[in-house]
C-alpha cells in the first residue's frame, strides 16, 4: 500500500503506535501538516479546527502530541485513492498550437505552477481540487488564448505582479457568496500576453438556475 500515511502521520509504521515521548522530527511535522490540509480540503476540517490543528503540529514535540491531531481522520494516500497524484512543491506545464490545458476534479494543488503556453487555453478548476498548502504561485507566461480560474469561497486570486500586455483581468464573484475563511491565496505573476484571464466561481447547472441557486461550492 504505497504512499498510505497513517493517522498518526506516520508512512508505514506498524505495532501498537509510536512511542509517546519519542522525539518528532521535521519530516514527522510535515507529514501530519499535508494530512491535516488534505482533511480540510475534503471538508473534513474546518478553517478554524485546521488553524488550531495546525499551530499544534507546528510546534509538536513528540510524536504523542501529532498522533492526536489526525486520530479521528482517515488514513490518506499521497500517490492514489481518495487524492489523484502526488503532492508536488512544482508542477510545470508546457503546450503551444494544441488542445487546452486542465486540471479539474480532485487534483492536488502544488506549491508553484509554472505555465509555458502559446495559444491554448488553460483552465483551472479549484471547486474539489485538494489544498494541501495555504499559497499557490503561478509563474505565468502565456501568448494567445484565455487562462480561467474557478474558484470556490475562501480562495482568493491576487493578480497585482501580473504584467500584461495587450491582456486584461476579468473578474466575477458569485452573487451570494458567504464570507469564507482563506483557505488559498492564488498569487499569479508572470506575463500574459494577447487574450484574457478569467477568475468565476462555477456556473450553475439548468437546474440550479431554473431554482434560482447558487452553484456548489465544492467545500
Amino acid at each position: 500500500m504505497s504512499g498510505e500515511i497513517s493517522s498518526t502521520g506516520e508512512s508505514g509504521r506498524t505495532g501498537s503506535g509510536p512511542a509517546p515521548e519519542v522525539r518528532a522530527s521535521h519530516a514527522d511535522r510535515d507529514r501530519v501538516v499535508d494530512v491535516l490540509r488534505v482533511a480540510a480540503g475534503d471538508g473534513l476540517l474546518t478553517a478554524e479546527e485546521l488553524d488550531e490543528r495546525l499551530e499544534v503540529a507546528l510546534s509538536a514535540r513528540t510524536l504523542g502530541e501529532l498522533s492526536g491531531l489526525t486520530a479521528d481522520l482517515p488514513p490518506v494516500s499521497v500517490t492514489g485513492g481518495a487524492v489523484r497524484g502526488e503532492v508536488k512543491d512544482l508542477v510545470r506545464i508546457e503546450q503551444a498550437f494544441s488542445g487546452g490545458v486542465e486540471r479539474e476534479g480532485r487534483w492536488v494543488v502544488p506549491r508553484t505552477l509554472e505555465l509555458a503556453v502559446t495559444f491554448s487555453d488553460v483552465t483551472l478548476d479549484f471547486t474539489d481540487a485538494v489544498i494541501t498548502h495555504d499559497t499557490l504561485r503561478i509563474d505565468l507566461r502565456m501568448t494567445g488564448k484565455t487562462l480561467t480560474l474557478i474558484t470556490r469561497p475562501g480562495i482568493e486570486v491576487d493578480t497585482d505582479e501580473l504584467q500584461l500586455v495587450h491582456s486584461r483581468v476579468s473578474r466575477r464573484r458569485a452573487a451570494t457568496a458567504p464570507y469564507a475563511p482563506v483557505v488559498l491565496r492564488v498569487e499569479v505573476t508572470g506575463q500574459k500576453t494577447h487574450g484574457r484571464v478569467v477568475i468565476r466561481p462555477r456556473r450553475r447547472t439548468f437546474t440550479q438556475w431554473l431554482l434560482r441557486r447558487p452553484a456548489a461550492d465544492g467545500s
